[in-house]
């Protein structure tokens, strides 16, 4: 089975995703979250941050590699978040910015070594939104976010982004944002297209994923809300997406 048919596989579940920031924790704690996660019922570990600190970036992707057995999916925030050891690599271009950085300067400079390494790549459209504060994906990449009562905007990004042949949305509010992506916008967006939509940011209980997966988010990314509230928040947001039936 192909890594993207196992992160997207043919059914109306929405799944859980669970985001570790190497940044956020030392190792052996990040390796615990990872397997927590699992436990929970999480169905992928996404690793990376914005920024990166950690200069084991490698030993923190082998561990959690190691004593999980769901995909280990790299989110890098920068050409520099590359690692052999994972399953693959969301490979982004920040669609809704105009920094050419992050649509595709970093993308160049990531290409060659992913494709020494053999790494799998899903090609994924990141649109940033807006989420009440700034976040550091938007003071990073230097980037404006959409606007959140503009849900059209982020469908116009959308279809443009699986006209160029890209295989994934992902909309982000940003870690630690003040409030969700908008149920309208998810709503609108996975209408407008035929690929999958990953919901992330802002997202810190059960009913805020349920509300994304019946509006069409095919997966929920959470990060922040483990920080706050520990490991039984996965478990919670992956037992009410069991009974959620997506709407997109």
């Amino acid at each position: 089975m192909s890594l993207y048919r196992r992160l997207f596989p043919e059914d109306n579940q929405t799944r859980l995703w669970v985001l570790i920031d190497p940044d956020k924790a030392p190792h052996n704690e990040l390796v615990k979250v990872a397997m927590n996660a699992e436990e929970g019922g999480a169905s992928a570990i996404l690793i990376g941050g914005s920024l990166l600190f950690n200069d084991a970036f490698d030993q923190v992707v082998q561990s959690i590699k190691r004593d999980v057995n769901i995909p280990v999916i790299l989110f890098p925030g920068s050409s520099r978040q590359i690692s052999r050891y994972a399953d693959g690599i969301l490979f982004m271009s920040l669609l809704s910015g105009r920094n050419p950085q992050f649509l595709i300067g970093e993308q160049v400079q990531a290409a060659p070594i992913i494709s020494s390494i053999g790494l799998p790549a899903i090609s994924t459209a990141y649109l940033l939104i807006e989420s009440g504060t700034t976040t550091s994906a938007e003071f990073v990449s230097n980037t404006r976010p959409i606007p959140r009562t503009k849900p059209l905007i982020a469908a116009a990004h959308a279809q443009a982004a699986e006209l160029l042949g890209m295989k994934v949305i992902y909309l982000e509010a940003g870690s630690g944002a003040k409030m969700p992506v908008p149920p309208e916008m998810v709503k609108v967006v996975s209408q407008s297209v035929s690929i999958p939509v990953i919901v992330g940011g802002g997202i810190i209980n059960s009913e805020g994923a349920k509300t994304a997966a019946k509006n069409g988010a095919r997966v929920i990314v959470v990060g922040t809300a483990i920080e706050e509230k520990g490991s039984k928040v996965i478990s919670e947001i992956a037992a009410a997406l069991f009974t959620t039936v997506v709407n997109g």
